[in-house]
């Protein structure tokens, strides 16, 4: 009848009636679940994107390939924003999210296909989901998070992006960065950890930088390179001359008067100069005589004052980001200062080695060994732009993954386990019967659906599905915790192996692949919107 009004009300449009409509919903959600299935799980395989300029990005990141996938499929698109969300929301999951969005309308469409109403099944679906979300509160394992819990969570996180081998060296680091910037009673922010790439030597020569690296070095040629034991002074002074702001001249009718007006310009920068380095000289005297002095200003230095520096063994940045600066209180002390008239030793922060890196045409400025740093810098090294990359978005679902589970103060045991025991727990005839009439059907649906997870896990890792969940099934009916294995495809406990996934990750994929799935199986006519439809045929078109 609907169709039929937008027919009547405009001849051209394109509709898609409710059949049409549905089917390609389902068709959509399959195909692109059908795309990021093989990236699932540790031994997931790798997708190579290239765009329009021919750049290559090699990735197995879910939200990386649903960013940068160039998706025309409406439906297809509505799910990959809604799968990036969850990216957004938890840190991961976003596989995952597509993979059970495409499983329930793949179950949904078996019921639908034998005439049940699309409403009664996503009645089922929400009841399913609540329960669901009830089991997972109780599956849930509460524990306190030491340090190795949270390097077993973080390396089930790296697993899954990287190779076995350097996911092991990677998580130490990126366990130790966010304890690095932890503050007890205040949230954890991960912008504390600056992530900083460097094209140099292979991935395993990452590491953690206790302390803070600069993509850019020293102006002038006769400063030192390597200090250590350094005060390090943090400016936001301009050490330059500098125009001024309204049009104005000077006139002069000598070359005394010429002199006199340069020397009194410059006088105002040396003023400034001359109580930087009195600060020094006071700091660096008796016991602390050989202690190195660091200036890092965010405004500029210009190369008379970079040479006055220099004559005095100090070793000066210029023009430093201004997120670095804020970096730079935390890891080395001190208080930024915006004036030179009140400079004392209290005023500046303390790094045990300040030295300049040169690679290339490109220097890099590590200030390390500070004492009790409060922001850090995971140091990502690479033969190539792919591999670093790689790493960097591998780097921030871990960080992200160790977040959540000192925030959470509970995991779920991973490898499946939740998903099979979840199946089990809907499936139970106490819960069905709580559900009357076809909405159970809805129940049955959300529940194989779960399924797709650990016969995803299973194909990926090159054994038979149906010989995995067998045993699943019979270690759970034993009233065991189970997953899958990926060394040998036999059945493992995933507490004790230490494959954890993070509660709100779950708890995120639940909600949001049920309220997905309602609302495309709720869409009963597709429509081509704005006003292009309006207009009459060409002369000679159909």
């Amino acid at each position: 009848m609907a169709s039929s009004a937008v027919k009547l009300a405009n001849p051209n449009a394109e509709v898609l009636r409710r059949g049409d409509a549905l089917a390609m919903n389902i068709h959509s959600a399959r195909g692109l679940q059908n795309v990021l299935r093989s990236n699932l799980s540790p031994r997931g395989t790798l997708k190579l994107l290239v765009d329009g300029a021919n750049q290559l990005t090699l990735t197995k990141d879910g939200k990386v390939l649903l960013s940068q996938m160039q998706i025309t499929n409406p439906v297809a698109v509505m799910i990959a924003r809604a799968a990036t969300a969850q990216d957004d929301v938890a840190g991961d999951g976003t596989t995952g999210l597509v993979l059970l969005v495409g499983e329930l309308l793949k179950q949904a469409s078996l019921y639908v296909d034998e005439g049940v109403h699309p409403r009664v099944i996503t009645d089922g679906f929400d009841a399913a989901k609540a329960e669901s979300l009830k089991f997972l509160d109780n599956f849930k394992t509460t524990m306190d998070m030491d340090r190795e819990v949270l390097c077993s969570v973080a390396r089930t996180a790296l697993r899954t992006k990287l190779q076995d081998s350097l996911a092991a060296q990677m998580t130490e680091a990126v366990v130790d960065a966010v304890l690095a910037i932890r503050q007890e009673g205040n949230p954890i922010d991960l912008f504390m950890v600056e992530i900083m790439k460097m094209q140099h030597r292979t991935a395993t020569d990452s590491r953690l930088v206790r302390g803070l690296v600069f993509d850019h070095g020293a102006r002038h040629p006769d400063m030192p390179k390597r200090l250590r034991d350094c005060f390090v002074l943090t400016l936001n002074v301009s050490l330059e001359y500098e125009k001024t702001e309204i049009n104005s001249g000077f006139f002069y009718s000598s070359a005394e008067q010429r002199d006199k007006l340069i020397e009194s310009e410059r006088r105002f920068v040396d003023d400034k100069l001359r109580k930087i380095v009195d600060l020094k000289n006071t700091v660096c005297s008796g016991a602390s005589k050989d202690c190195g002095f660091v200036v890092i200003n965010q405004k500029g230095i210009d190369p008379m004052s970079l040479d006055v520096l220099a004559k005095h063994n100090i070793f000066a940045l210029r023009r430093a980001k201004r997120r670095n600066m804020e970096r730079l209180q935390l890891c080395c002390g001190g208080v930024a200062q915006n004036s030179v008239d009140d400079l004392s030793a209290q005023v500046l922060g303390r790094a045990g080695m300040v030295y300049e890196h040169v690679l290339g045409d490109n220097k890099y400025t590590f200030v390390e060994e500070c004492a009790q740093p409060k922001s850090v810098t995971v140091l990502i090294k690479g033969p190539n732009g792919h591999i670093l990359q790689q790493i960097q978005d591998a780097v921030r679902d871990g960080l992200r993954a160790v977040k959540n589970a000192i925030e959470d103060k509970a995991l779920v045991p991973g490898a499946g386990a939740f998903q099979v025991a979840c199946r089990k727990h809907l499936l139970r005839p106490e819960f069905l019967r709580t559900v009357r009439g076809k909405a159970q059907m809805g129940i049955r649906a959300f529940a194989e659906a779960l399924l797709v997870i650990p016969k995803t896990i299973a194909t990926n890792g090159g054994y038979d599905p149906m010989d995995v969940l067998v045993a699943l099934e019979e270690e759970i009916q034993d009233g065991h915790i189970a997953g899958i294995d990926l060394n040998t495809g036999e059945v493992l406990d995933p507490a004790q192996e230490g494959i954890w996934d993070n509660y709100r990750v779950l708890r995120q994929q639940l909600h949001s692949c049920s309220v997905i799935a309602t609302n495309l199986l709720h869409v009963d006519e597709v429509m081509r919107a704005g006003r292009a439809s309006l207009k009459a045929p060409n002369p000679g078109e159909d």
